[in-house]
């Protein structure tokens, strides 16, 4: 059963070394996340599953122990999921989820076991519910840690470019999550989100799936559009 859900962005740019000198402009994101994490902890969960999107279209598992890196975007810093399980060396965790370990590693998380999943912008709302009620289903205790952003086409700088639609688009998300509105997550429209560039739609839609029963309230933590693109923290517990 799902007892407590964290929503973070996840653009590598919310570790600060891959920021650099913008670092700082993050800071109140990262305060959020951290404080997000800290209501995940309170929940004393079972388990801990990472959801995050993913180029592929998934869902693809990412056990305890893998590894990540910002080496692509010249950073000579490592990161891994969880403890040291064991975990393949051959795969290697996708950014989102690369964000995710540094989040909680960050924070020292140790509660409990932590896995990960990717999904992809392809993945049907009605797939993603499935997924997120299996991943309630695989403890007593189960808490989301999901990673993913809003549109990134707030501004003409933007990565996608300046879109009317983005605005209404991100408002309706973070409503949906700062009330734990699963329906309105649930309602979000799959082809509009990949239009604007929105990774966040399918790991919250897994989100939404997870929670259907479990009575969960929300709370909007941080709500800005840095470089054009929406980012979003909320707490449902």
């Amino acid at each position: 059963m799902l007892v407590a859900a964290a929503v973070c962005p996840c653009p590598p740019l919310l570790v600060p070394d891959v920021a650099a000198g913008a670092a700082p402009e993050l800071d109140a994101a990262r305060a959020a996340c951290t404080d997000a994490l800290g209501v995940l902890a309170a929940a004393r969960p079972g388990r801990l599953v990472v959801v995050g999107p993913v180029q592929s279209a998934g869902p693809v598992a990412y056990p305890e122990g893998t590894r990540g890196s910002f080496r692509g975007f010249g950073v000579d810093l490592d990161v891994r999921l969880g403890r040291d399980a064991g975990a393949s060396a051959d795969q290697r965790l996708p950014y989102s989820l690369a964000v995710a370990a540094w989040l909680l590693e960050r924070t020292g998380w140790s509660d409990a076991p932590v896995e990960g999943l990717g999904v992809g912008d392809r993945l049907e709302p009605e797939r993603c519910g499935r997924i997120g009620r299996d991943l309630a289903s695989r403890a007593e205790r189960v808490a989301l840690l999901v990673m993913g952003d809003a549109s990134a086409s707030r501004t003409l700088k933007a990565p996608g470019y300046l879109d009317e639609r983005a605005a209404p688009f991100d408002a309706e998300a973070a409503r949906a999550l700062g009330t734990a509105d699963v329906a309105a997550l649930t309602a979000l429209d799959t082809g509009l989100a990949r239009e604007l560039k929105a990774s966040g739609r399918a790991p919250w839609q897994v989100l939404a799936g997870a929670a259907e029963g479990a009575d969960l309230g929300g709370s909007l933590l941080y709500e800005d559009a840095p470089y054009g693109v929406g980012y979003l923290v909320a707490i449902w517990s």
